[in-house]
């Protein structure tokens, strides 16, 4: 066989591999051994590999990874995504579908610390859905909107999916965190008005609540409870914009301050430190596992020339750029109901990220709009990663929260749209970096 004919035949096991659930690490690990072994020695793939073992992992940029998700995963444990929860709640509570909004609005203000779409959305599973169920909303409206603004981690810096892609193409990490910022309000507003849309269309899905019923904190005293989330935020991604801080730096700061906010604040506990130390470990471990795959899954490539081919297709096809773009949205969005973001990340950018920059576009504008079309796979079946998520906390049918969030699919494809028609909106602040 041909290197090219290889190089399909890789893509397609490896397809079939993820398909099978193993694990994506494993399964590129698998792929890319055997076919830089076929298309050059067995002996040049041993040593390959065991160079990328060792070259990949002790990257300093993957430093930053396990400093944000532990940081995140410190304030899941103090219980912060419930004072966020009441603060939104406070605020829209008297609009029609108000809990609907408060819901994804503070899903994504915990992602802004949390870096992470499942921890967002374990939490605010169990801190919302109940309250939303409280007060009659639909079961399946209750949990869709627990799940799209879980989405919301994968995108809103510190997100350790955005920290991959800058590994993955060696883009600047700060950059690619920064222009996570302004795509990430602008789709948390489009989906708190999808929210609004679904309830203001089917009003049944979401009762009036009635404001003698109403009762808690202040808003002025629940503000004062989440105030770990501007200072933790503010100065970790503060620091980076204004070039105080490496992305590695911003990201100790980040875990230092969260650390110190739940021990001033007596919500961490030994049990829970522990469980959030191991969790940590754990998860850059399979982070880790990843990268040194799609290293050696690069390499593969490279050998096969499956990039440098597929650039000459496009150039032969002579189509208006725009267009190439839409289909490589395409195709992201239909291997989303397929596989999940990372396994997406880590097969189709060493493929497409050529083709898009040599098209002209800038790398981090691709990165963040790219992860902004993978939120969708999150909440797809029959991957739907999220969804799962949320039905196993919630007790919601996944099938149901499969049908609720159909309508937020359009919202998800109405921010990608915008981010794509103006690319000024992801790099508006990466560029005033520069400066």
């Amino acid at each position: 066989m041909t290197p090219e004919i290889v190089g399909v035949v890789g893509f397609v096991a490896l397809l079939v591999l993820l398909a099978l659930r193993v694990q994506v690490g494993i399964a590129m690990l698998t792929v890319s051994l055997v076919g830089y072994a076929y298309v050059l020695t067995p002996d040049a793939a041993l040593a390959r590999l065991g160079s990328d073992a060792f070259t990949g992992a002790a990257t300093y940029s993957l430093s930053v990874i396990p400093l944000f998700v532990f940081m995140g995963l410190l304030l899941a444990q103090a219980a912060l995504g419930k004072d966020l929860y009441a603060l939104l709640d406070a605020l829209l509570w008297r609009l029609r579908g108000g809990l609907a909004m408060a819901t994804i609005g503070a899903s994504a203000i915990f992602g802004s610390v949390s870096g992470s779409a499942v921890a967002s959305a374990s939490t605010m599973s169990v801190v919302a859905t109940p309250e939303m169920r409280r007060y009659r909303y639909d079961p399946g409206l209750a949990a869709a909107c627990t799940a799209v603004g879980g989405t919301l981690g994968a995108l809103i810096p510190p997100s350790a999916v955005l920290v991959l892609y800058g590994i993955l193409t060696e883009e600047p990490i700060g950059r690619i965190l920064i222009g996570g910022i302004l795509p990430g309000i602008m789709t948390t507003l489009v989906l708190m008005a999808t929210a609004w849309l679904v309830v203001w269309r089917r009003p049944h899905l979401a009762p009036e609540v009635n404001r003698s019923n109403r009762e808690g904190p202040s808003i002025p005293r629940l503000a004062g409870r989440v105030w770990a989330v501007p200072v933790i935020f503010g100065l970790s991604m503060g620091g980076l914009y204004f070039g105080v801080f490496t992305p590695t730096e911003a990201g100790a700061v980040g875990a230092g301050l969260a650390l110190l906010y739940g021990v001033l604040t007596r919500r961490l506990t030994w049990s829970t430190f522990w469980l959030a130390t191991s969790q940590t470990v754990l998860v850059t471990a399979v982070i880790f596992l990843v990268v040194v795959a799609s290293r050696m899954y690069g390499f593969f490539l490279s050998v096969t020339r499956i990039p440098r081919n597929l650039g000459e297709f496009v150039d032969r096809l002579d189509m208006a750029p725009f267009l190439v773009i839409a289909v490589i949205f395409l195709i992201y969005f239909a291997l989303g109901a397929l596989m999940d973001e990372i396994a997406i990340l880590v097969i189709m950018t060493p493929m497409m990220y050529p083709i898009v920059t040599g098209l002209g576009y800038d790398g981090v504008w691709f990165g963040v709009v790219s992860i902004m079309m993978l939120l969708s796979g999150l909440l797809t079946p029959p991957v739907g990663l999220i969804a799962y998520v949320v039905s196993s906390i919630s007790g919601v049918p996944v099938a149901q929260v499969f049908r609720s969030v159909a309508p937020f699919w359009v919202g998800l494809i109405v921010a990608v749209a915008l981010a794509a028609a103006f690319p000024q909106i992801v790099m508006f602040l990466p560029d005033l970096m520069r400066g």
